[in-house]
């Protein structure tokens, strides 16, 4: 088996984690009971990852759409969620990993708003990984959000027209200041991005499995990172001229 060649890892990994319900019908098991095992996944992957040397790694939790699932659900998913950041944070603390949340947070319950920010709050000084998730999310509403703050700064004359750049908008959306994603994996067969960082995957490398994520181990991840290392990042350009450095 080909070994991973650490200097060729991506920085930043975004992952649509999709499956923990198909995983759980597979088994006529509860839908809840396949999300519990989806977050045995997610620490597995948070340590490799950072045990890799991966810089930023980012997670689509739970989506803007995701509120329209059956109430029951959603309660069992936000429980899910406050237990997984209590559990997870002094483990973060123990692998110097920071913590971080993106998303509309006005959506979410006022006792997971507050774990999260005590979470980012412990984990702030780390100098580790980023782990950033995905929470109460879509990216087009992510947009008008960034298109909105930017015409108030417009109107208000902080920016005119001729600043408008793409690093400068770039700045409006939930991810200003980190690096755009080098690599989307999505789990469980689906080939679609689902309103998930429509900007920021421009050009971004895409791999989608059909395994579901609770059975997404360490030997799937490490597959998906060496087809990563196979490919080659061109931006526009010939490989001819990637060669010759042009």
């Amino acid at each position: 088996m080909q070994a991973l060649e650490l200097e060729k890892l991506p920085r930043h990994l975004a992952i649509i984690m999709d499956g923990n319900g198909r995983w759980a019908q597979e088994r006529m098991l509860s839908r809840i009971l396949g999300h519990k095992k989806g977050v045995e996944t997610v620490r597995t992957i948070v340590e490799e990852s950072s045990l890799l040397g991966i810089q930023y790694l980012t997670l689509f939790a739970f989506s803007s759409e995701n509120w329209l699932r059956p109430k029951s659900e959603v309660r069992s998913l936000m429980a899910l969620l406050k237990k997984y950041i209590a559990m997870e944070t002094p483990r973060m603390m123990r692998n110097n990993i920071r913590f971080n949340v993106i998303g509309n947070p006005d959506e979410l319950p006022d006792d997971i708003t507050k774990a999260l920010q005590t979470a980012m709050a412990k984990t702030s000084g780390n100098s580790g990984m980023l782990l950033t998730l995905a929470l109460s999310y879509g990216s087009r509403q992510e947009i008008l959000r960034a298109v909105a703050n930017l015409a108030v700064d417009m109107v208000a004359g902080r920016v005119s027209k001729e600043d408008l750049t793409d690093d400068l908008f770039s700045g409006y959306l939930y991810t200003g200041g980190l690096p755009e994603p080098d690599f989307l994996i999505r789990t469980s067969g689906e080939m679609r991005i689902s309103n998930f960082l429509l900007w920021q995957l421009a050009y971004t490398e895409l791999y989608f499995t059909q395994v579901n994520w609770p059975d997404f181990d360490k030997g799937h991840f490490y597959d998906a990172l060496r087809n990563f290392q196979a490919r080659e990042r061109r931006y526009g350009l010939t490989s001819d001229q990637l060669r010759k450095g042009e």
